[in-house]
């Protein structure tokens, strides 16, 4: 483990403060909420201080992007890691997934702002390159399930579709209901009591129309994922308010 200097931990300390800060104000008054000037009025510095670390806002939300998409795929990581057949491993993605959502609002959050073009433009290719190869890797992680249910005879895909497409299908699934229940107070109104369990009937329905077994008739995949999230996410388990 690489020790720091006195000197090289206060820059570091700092960067850690600016990003801190920048969520706050960036989740309160949303893109035009955060501005470098409130920043270093903030921390009692410079704003050459803050261009030290950071060239534009900008820049500054898409580090905050890469800190969330960082903590996701380690959550994809241990999910992949359980022990069982391709379809339990894949519905521990799920668990992973939700857990994410349900217990880090603010950076999910943050995932929404970013998807503003004028923020990606603005940012280096370097920045932008750390975004997508997180991206690449949370799918490779998804894939490299699909490819052993392949490979293990549990399921066959039609032809021409691709692993990385049916994680994209799912990813989109997901994304979409997911932002609907951070941005939308109807969901109880029209008559969704439990949204995030209407979100893994409607995954298990979809994988079960490529035929991947166990099917949902065979397992309990509700009594399953419970387990999953005291196995595999126990930290995050104790932490979760609302009933599973």
């Amino acid at each position: 483990m690489t020790t720091r200097t006195p000197k090289k931990q206060e820059i570091h300390d700092r960067e850690l403060r600016i990003m801190e800060l920048a969520r706050e104000m960036l989740l309160t008054g949303g893109y035009h909420g955060l501005s470098l000037d409130s920043l270093a009025a903030e921390l009692g510095v410079s704003r050459g201080t803050i261009y030290n670390h950071f060239k534009c806002k900008e820049e500054i939300i898409l580090a905050l992007l890469i800190e969330t998409m960082d903590r996701r795929r380690e959550m994809f990581q241990r999910a992949a890691g359980y022990q069982g057949v391709p379809r339990v491993r894949l519905a521990a993605i799920g668990v992973a997934a939700e857990l994410f959502v349900r217990l880090y609002p603010d950076h999910f959050r943050v995932e929404q702002i970013v998807k503003s073009d004028s923020i990606w433009d603005k940012t280096t290719e370097e920045r932008r390159s750390l975004v997508k190869t997180c991206q690449m890797q949370c799918v490779g992680i998804v894939a490299g399930i699909v490819r052993d249910g392949m490979a293990q005879g549990h399921v066959t895909l039609p032809e021409g579709m691709t692993p990385e497409a049916l994680v994209f299908g799912l990813w989109s699934m997901t994304e979409g209901a997911y932002s609907i229940i951070a941005t939308s107070d109807a969901v109880k109104e029209l008559g969704i009591s439990d949204p995030f369990r209407s979100i893994r009937l409607n995954i298990h329905g979809m994988v079960d129309g490529f035929g991947w077994t166990p099917l949902q008739k065979d397992l309990d995949y509700h009594h399953m994922m419970e387990q999953v999230m005291k196995d595999v996410f126990p930290e995050e388990y104790s932490r979760l308010k609302q009933a599973w």
